[in-house]
């Protein structure tokens, strides 16, 4: 339930509607498609006090978070024990077995015993905390017992919610760590008490960094995103991006770029942000007449950039911030400049997609009014806040981010205060009980919401710690390295196209916070030892951990656009892919150039030169994978315009006048044989 109507959200002006012929898309059920695209939405059927009651515990999950990431002083081990105990509980509440068909009101035996135990595994730890610290190695049977049983539920749990590509990579990292545990002694209990103790009772496994940072930061932007949610910022930022790029060309599918880069920041979720904005932006595109193969694949490729847009980056930038220990407002600065490439590498190839079929943009009679924005352009306020408190230094990200969500509750009552003086002819008495009684429900909706969207985030982070566990345990991070430097020799290039496949093998399905944290502990140390910066290092693998969610086979997010655009999924997948083409070569021109990210001493006019080149480059490829300029582009001129654009993105003065030379060349050979063509014709 929400405070926050949807009377008065919506610009009058514009008719986001589809048309008639299109209504068959209004029928789309997109909680079946999130369900079946995304993993966090396919979850148990609550209703009546049943769901009274869940609501109650997720509420005070979420409040017992804040409470201890900015009061407690408890050990880690008490805490983030805690804290995954508590997540195994909402977790067999919220997610079923399976997510096919799910009885309402139901929760067998077997996920009611496995929910105790494995919590209860956790809870041991946590109220035992320090006799186990004092014991260290010498834990005793039980004591390996109850590792092995809270690891194991939390692995079903990580299945049920987060997927299998995940479980695969820490099943094969286990068998590995078993296996070298053996190789010093081949006794199986020795090896099997050695892992447990490793990945269970010390901070270097389950509860390591990942489900720390998870607590400490985490949690806090993921109730501050649902409290922002509720504040109608999504419908302020569609309509924004109506009046800005609806009148031009194709203008809804450019509507749907801007848009979902602004909505997406705050989501954290590809998925997610795809079916949120996707449901108002793609009927509108194939109302414009776009296929729904690239209607889809377009509100896909956008909503995917929105995780690595500044400066919420998805709560990403707080991670890289923590990772790379550089304070939180450089980290967004060096993300501007390959966002700002990222995006508009997907609005040229938008462009020259209208230009190429004649599509027209929505009537300026249709536009949401600069009034009108202007006048809810508060909404806004609450990020304002969370970015200028983190950026100055003036609190704690977690103190930041809780001022933000009282900021972001105080809005929404505002703007819920305004919209019910409007609709209630009783008086501003009657309107201010309402918004209040409304305000509260909504509050603790949000905090419900937020304490479910934790719940696949952690899974997945502990799942990052066992992973970096056994890459310490095993020494494999030194050997991996090593293995990907002589592999690469001098030719780097190798080592960054090996680091690029594991990442995407690695984020496949993966929420983008936990999806970081296991780039940065697996494949950025790699970059490192090639000699690549830090920074340069953990922005490649966040970059391509991120695009797993639209390169097939496994693109969740080009599968859900499909299925709102009612598309071929894999068409859809594939179109995509070409879209984001600018997010599979940015990451190779910073590596090689990290001026783009600032990194060192760096003269603006280089900044500049790198940037546009890199984004003449990113033309001439976009029109090459089009096919279409003024008229159709030969394939020869294809392969020219292609090689042209590589040219301008590889550092270089040389490369880049000669890249320059031919995409001018290709453009104005294009647009004498268009003027050619249409003289003789008429």
């Amino acid at each position: 339930m929400s405070i926050f109507k949807k009377k008065g959200q919506t610009a009058p002006a514009v008719d986001t509607a589809p048309a008639a012929d299109s209504s068959s898309d209004l029928d789309t059920d997109l909680d079946e498609v999130m369900r079946k695209y995304d993993r966090e939405s396919a979850t148990r059927i609550w209703e009546g006090v049943p769901k009274i009651i869940i609501t109650v515990i997720m509420t005070v999950f979420s409040l017992y978070c804040l409470y201890m990431t900015l009061f407690s002083t408890a050990l880690p081990e008490v805490r983030l024990t805690l804290f995954v105990g508590c997540i195994i509980i909402l977790g067999f509440l919220t997610y079923p077995a399976k997510k096919g068909h799910v009885k309402v009101n139901s929760l067998p035996w077997y996920d009611i015993v496995l929910m105790l135990v494995g919590a209860g595994c956790f809870f041991y730890f946590a109220f035992n905390a320090l006799p186990l610290i004092q014991l260290a190695t010498r834990i005793e049977t039980i004591h390996v017992v109850i590792g092995v049983v809270g690891i194991l539920v939390l692995v079903e749990l990580c299945r049920r919610c987060v997927g299998i590509p995940i479980l695969c990579v820490v099943g094969a990292l286990l068998i590995y760590t078993f296996y070298n545990q053996l190789s010093y002694n081949p006794s199986f209990y020795n090896a099997l008490k050695n892992v447990v103790y490793k990945l269970f009772y010390t901070t270097s496994g389950v509860i390591g960094t990942p489900i720390n940072v998870c607590f400490t930061y985490i949690v806090l932007f993921i109730i501050f995103g649902a409290f922002l949610e509720r504040t109608g910022i999504a419908s302020f930022f569609i309509d924004f991006a109506n009046r800005v790029a609806g009148w031009s060309s194709g203008g809804p599918a450019k509507v749907a770029v801007i848009s979902s880069a602004l909505c997406g920041m705050v989501s954290g979720s590809s998925v997610g942000n795809t079916v949120t904005t996707g449901s108002v932006t793609i009927p509108m595109m194939k109302k414009t007449g776009y296929k729904p193969e690239f209607a889809g694949a377009v509100e896909a490729a956008a909503s995917t950039g929105g995780q690595i847009m500044p400066p919420i980056m998805g709560a990403a930038a707080f991670l890289m911030a923590e990772y790379m220990d550089l304070p939180y407002a450089e980290v967004a600065v060096k993300a501007i400049l390959p966002a700002v490439l990222y995006f508009s590498g997907i609005f040229i190839a938008v462009h020259l997609e209208a230009k190429k079929l004649g599509l027209k943009g929505i009537s300026r009679a249709e536009l949401p009014k600069w009034g009108y924005l202007a006048r809810n352009f508060y909404l806004i306020l609450p990020l304002v806040l969370l970015v200028w408190l983190v950026s100055s230094g003036a609190k704690t990200m977690a103190t930041s981010a809780a001022y933000s969500i009282l900021a972001a509750f105080v809005i929404g009552f505002i703007h819920s205060l305004a919209a019910n003086i409007r609709e209630t002819e009783e008086g501003f008495g009657k309107a201010l009980w309402i918004t209040l009684k409304s305000s509260l429900l909504s509050a603790v909706d949000a905090l419900a919401s937020g304490a479910k969207g934790a719940i696949t985030v952690a899974v997945a982070c502990a799942m990052a710690g066992m992973i970096a566990g056994c890459i310490t345990v095993t020494g494999l991070a030194s050997i991996l390295i090593n293995a990907i430097v002589s592999l690469a020799g001098n030719a780097t290039i190798i080592g960054l196209v090996l680091t690029m496949i594991c990442c995407i093998v690695l984020g496949m399905g993966v929420p983008t916070t936990a999806n970081y944290c296991i780039m940065a502990s697996t494949c950025a140390p790699i970059l490192v030892q090639l000699d690549f910066p830090v920074v340069a290092a953990h922005f490649f693998v966040f970059y391509f951990g991120i695009v797993a969610d639209i390169t097939p086979p496994v693109a969740l997010a080009a599968y859900a656009g499909s299925a709102i655009a009612k598309s071929n999924p894999m068409k859809t997948g594939i179109n995509a892919t070409k879209l984001a083409i600018a997010a599979f070569i940015v990451p190779y021109i910073f590596a090689y150039n990290p001026s783009m990210l600032f990194v060192g001493n760096v003269a603006w006019y280089d900044v500049l030169l790198i940037s546009v080149t890199a984004l003449l480059g990113l033309f001439g490829i976009a029109a090459a994978l089009n096919g279409h300029l003024f008229c159709k582009i030969p394939v020869v001129l294809r392969i020219a315009l292609v090689a042209g654009g590589l040219g301008m993105m590889i550092p270089g003065l040389a490369s880049d006048l000669v890249g320059l030379a031919v995409v001018g060349a290709v453009v104005v050979f294009q647009f004498i044989t268009a003027k050619k063509k249409t003289a003789s014709a008429a």
